[in-house]
C-alpha cells in the first residue's frame, strides 16, 4: 500500500521547513560581524537547530548550501527580471537596465552580500561560488558590449574586452557599496554607475 497523500504532503512540508530554517540560519550567521568567518556546515546546522546530516541531505555539500543561499538572495533581489533586460532592442538602454538590476540585487541584503564577498577571499569554497557568479555577470556584459559594437555604438579603436572589464568592476557589489552612502540603499548609486558605464563605452585602446 502506498503512503497516504496527506502523509507525503506533511513530509514535504517538513523538508521545505528544514530547508528554510537552514537558509535563514546561514544568512543570520553571515550577518554577525564577529562570527561570519566561522561559516561552515556544522555551525550553520547548529544555528538552524538541525543535524549536520540534514544540511547535507538538503544541499549535498557546503558548496551546495552556498549555491542555494546565493539563489535565495537572487530571488529576494528579483534577479529573475534580469532576462527582460536582454530583450530590449536598444543595447545601451539594456546596459543601463543591467546596471539598475544589479544595484537592486546587491541591495537585497547589503550586510550579507558584503560578508559573503569578504569571506570569498578567505574560504576557497565561498570563493569558487562567488567567482562563478561573477563570471556569469561578466558574460552577460560581454553580450551587451558585443551588441553595442555591432550597432556601431563603439569607436573603432575601442577594446571590447577592456570595456567589459571596466563594466564588470562598475557593476560589482564593491562599487555599489562604496558609492552608496551607508544610510541609503545601494540603489542610490545607480544613476552614478549608469553614467560611468556609459563613459566606459567611449574608452579606446591606447595607440
Amino acid at each position: 500500500m502506498s503512503p497516504r497523500p496527506y502523509n507525503l504532503g506533511r513530509r514535504q512540508a517538513q523538508i521545505d521547513q528544514a530547508r528554510r530554517q537552514i537558509l535563514d540560519a546561514a544568512r543570520a550567521l553571515l550577518g554577525e560581524a564577529s562570527r561570519y568567518t566561522q561559516f561552515s556546515v556544522e555551525v550553520v546546522a547548529k544555528r538552524a537547530d538541525v543535524a549536520r546530516a540534514t544540511v547535507y541531505y538538503q544541499f549535498g555539500s557546503k558548496t551546495g548550501l552556498l549555491e542555494a543561499l546565493c539563489d535565495d538572495l537572487a530571488e529576494a533581489g528579483q534577479m529573475s527580471e534580469l532576462a527582460q533586460v536582454f530583450t530590449n532592442p536598444e543595447p545601451e538602454v539594456a546596459l543601463s537596465g543591467f546596471v539598475a538590476r544589479f544595484g537592486r540585487f546587491w541591495d537585497a541584503d547589503r550586510v550579507v552580500m558584503r560578508r559573503l564577498r569578504a569571506l570569498a577571499a578567505l574560504d576557497p569554497d565561498v570563493g569558487a561560488v562567488i567567482a562563478a557568479r561573477d563570471q556569469r555577470r561578466r558574460e552577460g556584459l560581454a553580450v551587451l558590449v558585443e551588441r553595442i559594437k555591432k550597432g556601431a555604438g563603439l569607436p573603432p579603436t575601442t577594446d571590447p574586452d577592456r570595456v567589459v572589464g571596466i563594466l564588470h568592476a562598475l557593476t560589482s557589489f564593491e562599487t555599489f557599496d562604496a558609492l552608496a552612502p551607508a544610510n541609503e540603499p545601494l540603489a542610490a548609486a545607480i544613476p552614478d554607475i549608469v553614467g560611468l558605464a556609459q563613459a566606459a563605452l567611449r574608452i579606446a585602446t591606447p595607440p
